[in-house]
């Protein structure tokens, strides 16, 4: 069930690529951190870790800390410097801590499904971070069902409706064994796209797919370790990358140090469009810099559809690397010609009607003096509806460019993400329906072409086989359920009693929480002697 545009708030929920206020690009997944590191200041390294994780979700933001006997929790709606201030980091101390920066692609965008999700244990408690989406989300809350009506579970207070609260509850739930045993027996039995990072009062946790589909690696700290969605966010902590975590892989950090188990074999699918988009350009991924496999994926463009311009443009920021690459592959000059409003991110102020009808000109604005009379290729890296296309290119016509010749780092994206990206429905996705030249038509492009798959995973060095490339191919690596079981209201409208409670007629989600309010965020906690 898509959000509705009152959740959404002003609709312009992303600091990457969202670029016309009224056209939703794909939607980042989230981005997790976790540290274990006595002696250090660790609620302010993962606001740090997470700050750095912000384009991979901007709608609500959250960190829990454990000091050894209870774990807080803090977390509010917003970016990470509109939640945390220095009072609230000051208050929660400890030696172990997880982080998230957030947007939904289960559940909708509600405090209560802001993350970490926090839960009792019937030995403390435990917090976890996801980054990824499950395909098995109703079958797992089934499981939290029955084990409730068999008096297994306790569920009070269930008012999450996301798949990371119903892994949350059955994670939870270990009477005769520890957490990291609980967790060897229920990753198995959970299927999609996840690294999950958690945590109880000792023990910092991280685990990835079997298939890897979403990244997550591995650092070291001087006194500790960190794990996060991207290495950008050990560099800004001062850690050094050690690997990537392994697919099928489950770390544990505590006092004794690092140990590591795998629950399943590794068969990896790694997401194409964190090249392509998601990730930081300064991220490290399959031990390359994303920016330099952008750089070849423009040389490619450059190869393949040439075009004669005068200059290249990108659309900032995502399209910059590419431009570069085709640039030196063309030998046509680079410049720069939008400037970009950097502090547009996001906002809760719905703009006026005459605000509203600039569109693109809230986070764009063209250099009318670079591209006056100018033959122009525009390199973006990728075209959902056209909407935002259609308007950058009419806008720079009006600035006085010549001609508009419009190159897309990423192939025709046709078909939705069940792994973590919100793209547009399939129905609304632009390349579904319609032929390059027939797209190029609907934008009023002089040229358009975008990159080749195959050329696009030549770039990537990654083996084809090892990628998941479902939404340019339609090739599902991870088998998906029946429809009415998958999407993001799979949880939504379930009945909750006067207590609190689940009615037992559907499936549930629970983020047991003790709640105190605190400011415009909220703190879970539970503290045992």
């Amino acid at each position: 069930m898509a959000q509705s545009s009152s959740t959404r708030k002003g609709g312009d929920g992303r600091l990457s690529q969202a670029l016309d206020p009224q056209e939703l690009g794909p939607q980042d997944a989230c981005g997790v951190f976790g540290v274990w590191a006595p002696g250090e200041d660790v609620a302010k390294l993962t606001y740090f870790g997470i700050y750095a994780l912000q384009h991979r979700g901007q709608e609500s933001a959250g960190i829990a800390v454990s000091n050894g006997r209870q774990i807080l929790v803090y977390k509010d709606m917003g970016l990470v410097s509109q939640v945390f201030d220095e009072s609230t980091l000051e208050s929660l101390r400890g030696h172990v801590a997880i982080g998230h920066a957030r947007y939904s692609t289960t559940g909708a965008s509600t405090w209560h499904n802001a993350q970490p999700t926090f839960h009792p244990t019937e030995s403390g408690s435990i917090a976890l971070a996801h980054n990824g989406n499950l395909i098995n989300t109703a079958e797992l809350a089934q499981m939290v069902t029955e084990g409730e009506l068999d008096g297994q579970l306790d569920l009070r207070v269930p008012v999450s409706t996301n798949d990371t609260s119903v892994v949350t509850a059955l994670l939870a739930h270990h009477p005769d064994s520890t957490v990291e045993e609980r967790a060897m027996e229920l990753l198995p039995q959970v299927k999609g796209a996840y690294s999950f990072v958690w945590m109880d009062e000792h023990t910092l946790y991280a685990a990835r797919d079997p298939q890897g589909v979403r990244p997550l690696v591995l650092g070291r700290l001087e006194r500790g370790w960190v794990v996060a969605s991207e290495t950008a966010a050990l560099d800004i902590v001062g850690a050094s990358f050690i690997r990537e975590i392994e697919p099928g892989e489950l770390i544990a950090v505590d006092e004794a140090g690092l140990r590591t188990r795998r629950f399943a074999e590794a068969a990896p699918k790694h997401c194409l469009f964190e090249f392509v988009y998601l990730a930081r350009p300064d991220t490290l991924m399959n031990d390359q810099r994303v920016h330099s496999v952008r750089v070849e994926i423009g040389r490619q463009l450059a190869r393949d559809f040439p075009a004669d311009a005068d200059l290249v443009i990108p659309v900032p920021e995502s399209g910059t690397p590419a431009a570069i690459g085709y640039a030196e592959e063309s030998g046509i000059p680079y410049g720069t010609g939008l400037v970009k409003n950097s502090y547009v991110g996001r906002t809760f102020i719905q703009p006026s009607q005459t605000i509203r009808q600039l569109g693109i000109r809230l986070k764009l604005n063209p250099l009318r003096d670079v591209i006056e009379g100018k033959r122009l290729v525009v390199v973006d890296d990728s075209i959902v509806r056209g909407n935002t296309q259609r308007a950058l290119v009419r806008m720079l016509r009006e600035a006085g460019a010549r001609e508009v010749h419009v190159r897309i780092s990423s192939p025709p994206v046709k078909w939705p993400c069940f792994y973590g990206i919100d793209f547009a429905t399939r129905a609304e996705l632009i390349a579904n329906g319609l032929t390059t030249d027939e797209i190029q038509r609907s934008i009023d492009a002089d040229s358009l072409a975008y990159i080749g798959l195959d050329a696009l995973v030549q770039a990537t060095t990654v083996p084809k086989d090892d990628l998941c490339r479902a939404c340019f191919d339609g090739h599902y690596p991870i088998p998906l359920p029946d429809p009415t079981l998958r999407g993001k209201g799979v949880l939504e409208g379930v009945k909750v009693d006067d207590c609190g409670g689940f009615s037992t007629a559907g499936p549930r989600d629970v983020d047991g929480l003790a709640a105190s309010l605190s400011g415009s965020g909220a703190a879970d906690s539970l503290e045992r002697p």
